[in-house]
């Protein structure tokens, strides 16, 4: 045996010698250390939710129970530094009612449309122009979009609708352009994951290609779907710094589109750093008020999803 096959021979021993990585022992031992980062991240997000949840209520609760829960809630006049001060949030709980259906009205249907176009109709060419554009629409700041509205909506709407064009109807197509990129993501990705079995299938069976898409695809995706729905709802409830600029920012009872509103993230954020006292706290129980909100929209999302598993 020459001194080449020994170098050989060598280098052939050590190759199959075992590695300390590939060890049981090693494998065990890091998978024991990621199962608890796992755990240890999922209890830090816990633990962040519950302390966000005490804050508010045990600072919030007080404040209503001082205010008066009816006049908290359907009081009609939001004056918190006048002399005899009032606390009634009912402009702004309306005004972020009307805004965010207004939002849905005009931009969940755009979305969905836009998503079942990308995902079954779009030509390749076109899709890398489309997509990406839509992905940059969620980049964008929100004081970008309150200044689009600004000079662009805003104009619209005053010379061609009425009114002074800081209104709800402003607002709402403001914020139906800002959830476009959450429901046209999601819904595009879920109606993706639908098997192509289900739409040749429908296909085979006689279906034109639009009544398979709306009959056999979309239904197959709605969990995604309604997934992307309440997310873009979400979106449209918590934005603020857009709809201050756009929406008049009127603690007043909204009745008509044309009119300006006042959200409740926007009365947050307007009062909230010259507030003192009861007012502070009312600033508090608000953001509680808009808490429960989100946490009845995901509820009603859960009941609605596991109805249709059932």
């Amino acid at each position: 045996m020459t001194g080449t096959d020994e170098k050989v021979l060598t280098a052939e021993q050590v190759s199959e010698k075992p590695s300390i990585f590939q060890s049981p022992t090693f494998k065990r031992v890091t998978e024991n250390v990621m199962h608890g980062v796992f755990l240890v991240s999922a209890c830090i997000s816990i633990l962040a939710v519950c302390l966000i949840c005490l804050f508010m209520f045990v600072n919030g609760i007080p404040a209503i129970k001082e205010i008066g829960v009816f006049n908290f809630l359907l009081g009609e006049k939001w004056k918190p530094t006048d002399t005899n001060p009032q606390f009634g949030i009912m402009p702004m709980v309306l005004g972020s009612l009307y805004i965010t259906a207004g939002a849905i009205i005009t931009g969940v249907p755009t979305g969905l449309l836009t998503a079942i176009f990308l995902s079954e109709f779009c030509p390749k060419k076109i899709y890398k122009i489309v997509k990406p554009m839509v992905n940059l629409l969620a980049g964008i700041p929100s004081i970008v979009y309150g200044f689009f509205g600004m000079v662009v909506l805003v104009p619209f709407v005053r010379n061609n609708i009425g009114g002074n064009g800081n209104s709800i109807l402003t607002a709402s197509v403001l914020l139906g352009i800002m959830i476009l990129p959450t429901i046209v993501g999601l819904s595009e990705s879920a109606l993706n994951a639908v098997p192509r079995s289900y739409y040749e299938g429908a296909l085979a069976l006689g279906a034109t290609k639009e009544r398979a898409i709306m009959t056999v695809m979309f239904p197959a995706a709605k969990s995604g779907i309604l997934s992307s729905v309440i997310l873009g709802i979400g979106r449209a409830v918590g934005e603020t710094m857009a709809v201050i600029m756009v929406a008049g920012n009127q603690a007043m009872m909204p009745n008509s589109i044309l009119n300006g509103a006042r959200t409740l993230t926007s009365n947050i954020v307007t009062e909230m750093g010259y507030a003192s006292g009861l007012h502070y706290d009312a600033l508090i129980a608000t953001g509680v008020v808009l808490f429960v909100f989100i946490l009845i929209l995901n509820l009603i999302f859960s009941i609605v999803t596991n109805q249709k598993k059932g």
